[in-house]
């Protein structure tokens, strides 16, 4: 007889309890509430009156409109796909949220003035000064991510050197042991008027600030992931005839590979807050120079768009070094096949 072989998915439908023909009515219904919340948020922006002076564009409406228009098309999609059904189910409360959270600061903004200008401008003030300054912010958005990554990859490389060493061998931890604990527990940013002061650039001295917060994170955590390695481990394999190279890179970094990239997540923090310190404080380019400039000339709503950009960009880059965590980590859900 033929063992019957079930996938992750249908075995996750096994595990859910039935539900109530109300239950599913529900489902669907908070499933479409984001649509519904979307064309309120439309209603509001043309339907009710702006407060004295205040005008509009069509940018808004259009920006709201393709929202809306894709969540359709996926919810529609959702209807005969239930992985998508349920994805979308868990994520459409929070989206409604945010469409209310837009209704409520358009309200506030253009239509009543509570929150006034220059301080508080409304969202479609936000968006035409995004499209209207684009190339400049394209540039600053391509400098800045190039000086992140110049100074995470550097930070992230030391700091897999480093914690290796300390973690394998007790030799190396003495001596680099006491200045990892006395520089870790100082910000990195502490260092920024020093540091500008010795590099020979503004580029290299923000680089080597960034690194030193990620350098720390990915050292303790490489650190502690190699230190939590069971000692029988290496004894079996020196048993077997390998060597230090061998224990190392077949023994030791192996499985320290989930603290190592979680070293990695939190030097990506550390490593987003420094950019912004350093761009705001010295550095002649990107998102964090482009928000202290229009600032200066009280031009909010283009700083505005660049905190926005800001927000978007680190989302991406950690969504994608999530990606890469869950990849090199799928041997930790267990493969169901």
């Amino acid at each position: 007889m033929e063992l019957e072989i079930l996938t992750k998915q249908e075995l996750l439908e096994l595990e859910r309890a039935p539900k109530t023909k109300t239950e599913i009515i529900s489902d669907y219904l908070i499933g479409f509430l984001p649509i519904a919340t979307g064309v309120l948020c439309l209603l509001e922006y043309y339907l009710l009156p702006n407060y004295e002076l205040n005008s509009i564009t069509n940018v808004y409406g259009v920006f709201i409109g393709i929202i809306v228009i894709t969540y359709f098309c996926y919810f529609l999609m959702s209807l005969k796909n239930k992985e998508v059904f349920y994805k979308l189910r868990h994520k459409s409360p929070f989206y409604s949220f945010v469409f209310l959270l837009l209704i409520v600061y358009d309200f506030l903004t253009l239509k009543t003035g509570i929150l006034m200008l220059p301080y508080f401008p409304w969202i479609d003030r936000i968006l035409n000064a995004m499209i209207s300054d684009w190339k400049y912010l394209l540039d600053c958005v391509k400098n800045s991510l190039i000086l992140l990554f110049a100074g995470y990859f550097s930070g992230a490389i030391l700091g897999l050197i480093t914690g290796i060493a300390c973690g394998y061998s007790k030799k190396i931890n003495y001596w680099i042991s006491p200045f990892i604990k006395l520089l870790g527990p100082i910000p990195s940013t502490t260092w920024i008027p020093i540091v500008m002061v010795i590099m020979s650039s503004l580029f290299k001295g923000a680089v080597f600030i960034i690194a030193l917060g990620v350098w720390y994170s990915v050292t303790i955590a490489t650190i502690t992931g190699i230190s939590n390695v069971e000692a029988s481990y290496f004894e079996a394999s020196k048993t077997l005839g390998a060597n230090s190279t061998q224990l190392v890179f077949g023994i030791a970094i192996p499985h320290a590979m989930p603290n190592i990239l979680q070293g990695l997540t939190q030097g990506m923090s550390s490593a987003c807050t420094s950019l912004l310190v350093a761009e705001m404080l010295g550095v002649e380019s990107g998102l964090g120079w482009y928000i202290t400039w229009q600032k200066s000339w009280a031009e909010f709503s283009k700083m505005y768009g660049a905190i926005v950009l800001i927000c978007l960009t680190f989302i991406l880059v950690n969504r994608v070094l999530a990606i890469i965590k869950k990849r090199v980590l799928k041997w930790q859900e267990g493969v169901i096949q």
